[in-house]
């Protein structure tokens, strides 16, 4: 029952996201912790759907929690990180040195950068949702009167049921992302 619904899942992370973007070679490696990140994002974003249900908050509408998963990503890039993506970063091959001034201290911005952009992206998008819909419940009493339920009830229905897709797709994407930099960082040498 249950594994029949989950398993459809579980291979379209390691086939469609893990496979891809890290890599043939070492994408079981990091399997566990893009399983984990994704489902965990998912049901988060899920129950935090569910008024009333305890411990139903929005988890991925506190920044903190964002920026922890965030920083589990850079820890994963950067421990994982081979000898050709620090050379990207400390010795770029053919950029003339007195380059290299300049473009060390913007790539160590850019891997800074990453962990920034998946918290403030998972955060914002899934806060959006929640402020749209006090702000629609919010008309009602702001004009009070009843007659505005007509407009904003069918309207927050309408961002409800869009925010379940939101919920799915913000796991995805934020997967996906960590997946994509966990792939650069272990990407092996090419010409």
């Amino acid at each position: 029952g249950i594994a029949k619904f989950f398993e459809p899942i579980v291979v379209f992370v390691r086939d469609d996201i893990a496979r891809v973007n890290i890599g043939e070679a070492s994408y079981q490696k990091f399997m566990p912790y893009l399983l984990t990140a994704f489902f965990f994002i998912w049901l988060g974003n899920m129950l935090g759907l569910v008024p009333f249900f305890p411990g139903g908050a929005n988890l991925t509408g506190n920044i903190s929690f964002t920026l922890t998963l965030a920083l589990f990503t850079l820890v994963f890039t950067l421990f994982s990180g081979k000898r050709n993506y620090w050379k990207h970063i400390f010795a770029m091959p053919g950029v003339p040195w007195p380059l290299l001034v300049i473009m060390i201290p913007v790539e160590i911005i850019g891997v800074i950068a990453k962990p920034f952009a998946l918290t403030v992206r998972l955060f914002a998008n899934m806060t959006a949702g929640h402020i749209i819909l006090l702000s629609l419940t919010g008309i009602i009493f702001t004009f009070g009167n009843a007659g505005w339920a007509g407009l904003s009830i069918p309207m927050s229905l309408f961002i409800y049921v869009l925010k379940l897709l939101v919920a799915f797709l913000q796991a995805f994407i934020f997967t996906m992302l960590s997946a994509l930099f966990i792939g650069e960082a272990v990407a092996v040498e090419h010409d």
